[in-house]
């Protein structure tokens, strides 16, 4: 008897969430080996081996790969192709203690759940006996099979289907998107080889309520973007016998981030959705050893999401931001250095300060003008030097860039440099203006209507959590993409992303995923429903709506 659909999701997604793929872990590999298996018994590969195949995460040192299944309809000799993807990483299992052995085993996890204390929702969820628990198992390996199972489906009937698929089972999506950004050429490559005519950019990535009490089930039209401002501060060196004499950049780092983090006014709005304000990832000095000396550097960056806002457009915020910052130290300071003389009977003189903030492209060109070709030839140099430290992940290296670029100034005086960190995600803003994106909206919209469920359905324009899907497309303004390019250190050499592939394929993009909640938490979870029966048929009936 053949299996359900239903059923046979949930068999592929268990199979998958068994085989642990920790991000940056050889178990990435074993993952894509074992979706590469999977893949491989369908009727359609056994016929086609050809068209089944791993691509090569570049100069990874864990030899990670992703998988690209193709699958080419007989019914016509259609061009139209839909490209999906889904990620087969997952961050780590730590977080489930003693539990730990079971957390990529769902079936027996969500037994051993029934033996500990859980909060109240969690446990009423867990006794309803509608979600199902592991670690990956949400975000996102029922995604992946939902695909797969579609895909399977198809390969037993592909007589009678038009049109083409592509699916990239990427790995390193929880960590660098190493495994999309080496399948975008590849993309590119079969669409320039082939002919194909790619439609959209579809992921089946989790799908969770936005907030408490949320009923509504979500299909996203578009995603979110990301952008890492970052602040490399010098302030000026001096013992803390002596404190007014030096400038203190971990008080200018403390004013930036209160001046910026989870600052609404840094929210892009577009269509009534609100992107999340920016939020402090690091903030340290860099003075290596303890003395009695206060530190002369410090540095620090933000995750900032977008909807609308270019690299250009957020840099002028932080600028403006830092100065801002820098001004209200120096005026603090200088008030509080004030009242001290006045407590130790001693003479006022008004403190040195001048607030200073420069961008990354603005200081490389001041120090250009000092050096000439000389800084180019020793950056060079050094970022050769950088590569070759692995002890530096991609942001410790992008900001030894710009120390080192500062180094080479002859000026001294404390100031701001201000710089994108690695990785750059672009937003993509699904606006209904071009035909692909009509054809899209109207995809989707069909799809929802004709799907028979008790389920809320409400569209977003913007999937709200940072994933692949923002490499199916890349701005083509010249001036967006020098903002991110000339203020993003060692862009091209210690990071780097095909702009000019992304930029040929520009997709819309949209994601339609399982239902659970807690994704990067212990108790992550699906709901089994919504998540093997309602979400499957949204995505058949869209992916056929692109194809027609």
């Amino acid at each position: 008897m053949k299996m359900s659909r239903s059923k046979r999701i949930e068999e592929i997604a268990v199979t998958l969430t068994e085989q642990l793929s920790i991000a940056e872990t050889a178990g990435e590999i074993d993952a894509a080996n074992k979706m590469h298996e999977i893949f491989s018994e369908m009727t359609y590969y056994r016929n086609n081996p050809q068209d089944l195949r791993f691509i090569d995460v570049q100069g990874d040192k864990l030899g990670r790969k992703s998988v690209m299944a193709l699958m080419r309809g007989k019914k016509s000799d259609s061009r139209k192709t839909v490209v999906m993807i889904g990620h087969i990483d997952t961050v780590g299992t730590s977080d489930y203690g003693s539990l730990k052995e079971y957390a990529h085993r769902p079936y027996e996890l969500t037994e051993k759940f029934r033996e500990i204390e859980l909060p109240e929702e969690v446990r009423k969820d867990l006794e309803s006996g509608e979600y199902l628990f592991g670690r990956g198992l949400f975000d996102m390996k029922t995604g992946d099979a939902i695909l797969m199972a579609i895909m399977e489906e198809i390969s037993e009937d592909i007589e009678n289907f038009s049109g083409n698929l592509i699916f990239c089972g990427v790995c390193d999506e929880e960590a660098n998107s190493g495994g999309m950004l080496s399948c975008v050429p590849e993309l590119v490559k079969l669409q320039e080889d082939e002919g194909f005519e790619y439609t959209a950019l579809l992921d089946t990535d989790y799908m969770t309520s936005e907030y408490e009490g949320d009923e509504n089930k979500y299909v996203y039209i578009g995603t979110v973007g990301k952008l890492m401002p970052s602040f490399f501060i010098v302030g000026k060196e001096t013992h803390v016998g002596e404190s007014f004499k030096g400038l203190d950049p971990n008080q200018i780092s403390a004013a930036i981030v209160n001046r910026v983090n989870l600052n609404v006014e840094y929210c892009d709005v577009a269509e009534g959705e609100v992107s999340l304000p920016p939020i402090t990832l690091k903030n340290k000095d860099l003075k290596p050893e303890y003395s009695c000396q206060i530190a002369k550097t410090a540095y620090l960056y933000f995750n900032y999401a977008t909807h609308t806002s270019t690299p250009d457009e957020v840099m002028l915020k932080m600028k403006k931001a830092a100065l801002d910052s820098f001004q209200s130290v120096i005026d603090s300071l200088n008030s509080q250095y004030e009242a001290y003389c006045t407590m130790a009977s001693r003479d006022h003189k008004k403190l040195p300060w001048e607030a200073r903030v420069f961008s990354y492209e603005e200081l490389y060109n001041l120090v250009k003008q000092e050096l000439g070709e000389e800084l180019d030839e020793k950056l060079s140099s050094y970022i050769d030097t950088l590569i070759e430290k692995e002890e530096f992940d991609t942001r410790d290296k992008t900001m030894k860039i710009v120390e080192f670029v500062h180094s080479l100034w002859s000026d001294r005086n404390p100031a701001v440099i201000v710089y994108f960190t690695p990785p750059y995600y672009p937003h993509v803003y699904v606006e209904g203006k071009t035909e692909k994106e009509k054809k899209l909206l109207e995809a989707v919209a069909d799809a929802v209507e004709n799907t028979e469920t008790d389920y809320k359905l409400v569209y977003k324009k913007f999937f709200p959590y940072i994933s692949d899907l923002s490499y199916g497309s890349a701005p083509k303004d010249p001036v967006i993409i020098a903002g991110i390019k000339n203020n993003m250190p060692g862009f091209g050499r210690t990071y780097d992303i095909p702009l000019e592939d992304m930029q040929k394929l520009d997709l819309p993009v949209l994601d339609i995923g399982s239902f659970g909640k807690d994704a990067h938490k212990f108790t992550e979870r699906i709901e089994k429903r919504y998540s093997f029966e309602v979400a499957p048929e949204l995505v058949e009936r869209t992916i056929k709506n692109l194809l027609k």
